[in-house]
C-alpha cells in the first residue's frame, strides 16, 4: 500500500486535504502546542526526543505553514506599496529609496522595489507584477513609460504618484524640484558670483544622445542654463549621461577647442568623470574651469575636491510622495488630485566653483 502525504494529487482536480497542526500532533503523539513550540522555536523548551518525533511527523505529512492565516493572526497587519526607481545604485535614488522605505514602514507598509533602468518595458513589467501582488499604491521615480503605467494603474484602481520626472506623460503632476529653476540656480552661481563668461553645459537629452537615462531632467536643466547665458552663447557638450560618455566627450571638447571657464554638469553620475577629464587635460578646477553639478552623494565627502551641487531635499520629496499615494482614494485617478507645488532645491557650496 502506498502512503500518500497531505497535499499529494490523487486525481484530476482532486487533492488530499492539507495537513494541519492537529494532524502533526496526532502523528507525533503530542499536543498542538508542542508542535507550535517546535515550529516557532519556543516560547517553551521541547526535549530533543519529542522534537525529533515532531520533525519526523512534519516531514511525513509534508506539513507547510498557512502563511496567509498566520499573517491574519498577527497583531500588526502589513500592507504593501510599490516603488520603481531607475537605478538604486545612484546616490539620489538610493537616498530616496531609503527615506521612502523608512517612512512607509512607520506607516505599516512594506516596500516592493524595482529597478527600471529607464526602460519603459521593464517599468510596465514591474508595475504589472506589483499590481498582481496586491499593492496599495505605486510610486514611480523617473518614469519612462508614463502613459502605459498610468493606464495599468487606472484599470486596477491603484493610486500612482510620479517623482522627479516622467517621460511620455510629462504634463502629469510630478513631485520634485523645478529642474528648469535648478539649471538657472547652478548657472547663475557661475555667471553672477564667479563672473565666468564662457560656461558650457555637459549632458545629452535627445533620443540620439540617450536611450535609457534621465534625459527629461537634463533637458529641463539645460533650459535653465540657456535662460541665463542666452541661446546664442549657450553651448552643450553632448553625452550619453554615462561616466565614460562624459569623460570622452569632455576630453574631446577640451582637446579640440579653447577651454571654457565654467561647466554645469547635468547629472551627478557624470561629475567625477568630468573632473577627471579636466585634470587629464592639464587644467585646474576651479582656477581654470569652475564646475557645478547636481545631487551629490552627501555621505561621501572625501574626494580630492568636494563638488558644488544643486541639492534636492530628498526627505521632503520622499515624505510628500508617500503621503500622497497613501492618502489617495483607490477610486481617484492621480489626475484628479491638485498639482503639488515644486519642492525648492538649494545650492550646496563645495570646492569646485571657487567659493
Amino acid at each position: 500500500m502506498v502512503r500518500r502525504r497531505a497535499g499529494d494529487e490523487i486525481g484530476t482536480n482532486v487533492t488530499v486535504k492539507r495537513a494541519t497542526l492537529a494532524d502533526v500532533a496526532q502523528r507525533a503523539g503530542t499536543s498542538t502546542a508542542v508542535v507550535s513550540y517546535v515550529l516557532n522555536d519556543g516560547p517553551r523548551p521541547v526535549s530533543d526526543r519529542l522534537r525529533a518525533r515532531v520533525l519526523e511527523a512534519l516531514d511525513e505529512l509534508n506539513y507547510r505553514p498557512d502563511r496567509a492565516a498566520r499573517a491574519l493572526r498577527r497583531p500588526r497587519r502589513w500592507r504593501h506599496i510599490g516603488l520603481l526607481v531607475p537605478d538604486v545604485r545612484l546616490p539620489l535614488f538610493a537616498t530616496l529609496v531609503g527615506h521612502i522605505e523608512v517612512e512607509a514602514r512607520d506607516r505599516d507598509h512594506l516596500t516592493l522595489i524595482g529597478n527600471t533602468g529607464y526602460d519603459p518595458e521593464r517599468e510596465v513589467e514591474f508595475a504589472s507584477a506589483f499590481v498582481d501582488s496586491g499593492i496599495e499604491g505605486l510610486i514611480v521615480v523617473g518614469g519612462a513609460g508614463g502613459a502605459a503605467t498610468a493606464e495599468l494603474c487606472r484599470q486596477a484602481r491603484i493610486p500612482i504618484v510620479w517623482v522627479h520626472n516622467n517621460r511620455d506623460q510629462v504634463d502629469s503632476h510630478v513631485i520634485g524640484a523645478d529642474h528648469v529653476h535648478t539649471g538657472t540656480l547652478a548657472t547663475r552661481h557661475l555667471v553672477d558670483v564667479h563672473h565666468r563668461e564662457n560656461t558650457v553645459f555637459v549632458g545629452g537629452f535627445t533620443p540620439a544622445d540617450v536611450q535609457h537615462g534621465d534625459r527629461e531632467t537634463v533637458a529641463q536643466r539645460y533650459a535653465g542654463y540657456e535662460s541665463v547665458v542666452g541661446a546664442r552663447a549657450a553651448h552643450q557638450i553632448h553625452t550619453d549621461l554615462t561616466p565614460a560618455g562624459a569623460y570622452h566627450a569632455v576630453s574631446r571638447h577640451l582637446s579640440n577647442q579653447a577651454p571654457p571657464d565654467g561647466m554645469v554638469v547635468g547629472t551627478y553620475g557624470q561629475a567625477a568623470a568630468t573632473l577627471r577629464a579636466i585634470s587629464d587635460a592639464g587644467l585646474r578646477v576651479p582656477h581654470d574651469i569652475a564646475v557645478v553639478g547636481y545631487d551629490a552623494d552627501t555621505a561621501n565627502a572625501y574626494a580630492a575636491l568636494r563638488l558644488t551641487t544643486v541639492q534636492q531635499p530628498i526627505d521632503t520629496i520622499a515624505r510628500t510622495a508617500l503621503s500622497r499615494v497613501l492618502e489617495a482614494a483607490d477610486t481617484s485617478p492621480a489626475s484628479d488630485t491638485p498639482a503639488p507645488e515644486p519642492i525648492e532645491a538649494h545650492l550646496d557650496i563645495g570646492e569646485t566653483c571657487g567659493c
